[in-house]
């Protein structure tokens, strides 16, 4: 796995930003890469499917995504957080919940499952992935074809929706298994509650001791660029000490970081964020392509197909279109923030909780793996062409306002 993970790596730190150009993106090579290298082709990886052992499956998501959202909450300064805060709003109280239920009437039409079944897809493939969305948003080719305003939205909803997702994920597990719509409802409330006070204070501390280090001339830049990253694992720990919404307090750590800090720790957290991006998701989409339940899906059969292709189209899409107004959106960012709301690692995360509390159900983690395989290709594949397609679109409309008004200066800037 190592060394797969690291001769992968070579191959995207020789192609650098040009991989940002071409209809590829780091999740799909390393999917392929496990594929090539697991039981179904070559054989090198021995791991058993998904559907039969899902444990290391929760872990391994659930680090990587606390130091994505980490890193997508120092991104941008607090300032152009603030002036997304409205969008952002929307979209997880209105959007997700949407999604949600979109996602669990189709797995009821297409699979047939029971109710129980298709909330718990519903509620594991709605939220927007930050690890797959932080390859559409970010690097050079990203900042030269999309708007400021579209890459901050896109990032800080996939950063603040991983965590707000686990009202959802409690509210399935009630309807399918024991737990109680009264003890989901506390469960949630004090989850998502203590992750926000443990994030507050967690952030506020560890952006006044940075600050303490900084005026004694005790940190360099070696040690900052990693220390946002191991804030990101403290605050992990604590929240599963306590058993509050980790990933959330996560987010809400470095949105607090980032509002006490100086603004030179977000710059230096740039190195991390591009590692996360670029280099660590790449052993987790190894292993997943290693773990893919190939005969599970074999059992789904064109149902399994049909599903993915209609999560795609319609679990976003419809419901980006239906709120352009609201969220103050063109219809070419509707359009692209519609189609790229990429499913990924959170969704394996949610998934793996749901059967870890209620044992493992084999069509929800098949039919589930197969929709977040069908997104980390046909997302990744289509990246770079959608940013292109973007970029005409939008600059030939710009042209021709342009031209019928005389003096008007660019709105793109």
């Amino acid at each position: 796995m190592l060394l797969a993970g690291g001769l992968v790596a070579l191959v995207v730190a020789a192609l650098s930003d040009r991989i940002r150009r071409l209809p590829i993106s780091e999740p799909l090579l390393g999917l392929l890469a496990g594929i090539v290298l697991g039981p179904a082709v070559a054989g090198l990886l021995d791991v058993r499917p998904l559907t039969e052992d899902h444990a290391w499956l929760h872990t391994a998501t659930r680090i990587l995504l606390a130091i994505s959202v980490m890193a997508v909450a120092l991104r941008y300064p607090l300032g152009a957080v603030r002036a997304q805060v409205r969008p952002v709003v929307l979209l997880l109280a209105i959007a997700m919940p949407l999604m949600a239920v979109i996602t669990a009437g189709l797995s009821a039409w297409v699979l047939g499952v029971g109710v129980g079944a298709a909330v718990l897809q519903g509620a594991a493939l709605c939220p927007t992935d930050p690890v797959l969305a932080s390859s559409v948003v970010t690097g050079g080719p990203a900042e030269e074809d999309l708007p400021a305003r579209d890459r901050q939205v896109l990032s800080l909803e996939s950063g603040a929706n991983d965590g707000l997702a686990l009202p959802l994920v409690l509210a399935a597990v009630a309807i399918a298994g024991p737990l109680t719509a009264g003890e989901a409802a506390l469960e949630s409330l004090w989850q998502v509650a203590g992750a926000v006070v443990v994030g507050l204070a967690t952030g506020w501390l560890g952006g006044r001791a940075l600050r303490a280090g900084e005026a004694h001339g005790s940190t360099d830049p070696g040690p900052l660029a990693l220390f946002t990253a191991v804030l990101a694992l403290t605050v992990l720990g604590l929240s599963g000490l306590i058993h509050v919404d980790g990933v959330l307090a996560v987010f809400v750590c470095g949105l607090a970081f980032n509002g006490v800090s100086t603004g030179s720790e977000r710059a230096a957290d740039v190195p991390i964020d591009e590692a996360v991006n670029r280099f660590l998701v790449l052993p987790l989409f190894i292993g997943v392509g290693a773990a893919l339940p190939w005969a599970d899906w074999a059992d789904l059969g064109w149902r399994g197909l049909l599903l993915a292709g209609a999560v795609l189209l319609l679990r976003r899409l419809p419901v980006l279109l239906a709120l352009r107004r609201p969220l103050r959106l063109g219809w070419p960012d509707a359009l692209y923030l519609g189609w790229f709301g990429p499913i990924g690692v959170s969704a394996l995360f949610y998934l793996a909780m749901e059967a870890e509390r209620l044992g493992a159900e084999p069509t929800v983690l098949a039919a589930g793996s197969l929709v977040v395989v069908a997104s980390v290709v046909f997302h990744g594949a289509t990246a770079a062409p959608g940013r292109a397609t973007y970029r005409s679109v939008t600059r030939h409309g710009d042209q021709a306002e342009t031209s019928a008004t005389p003096g008007r200066a660019d709105r793109r800037g």
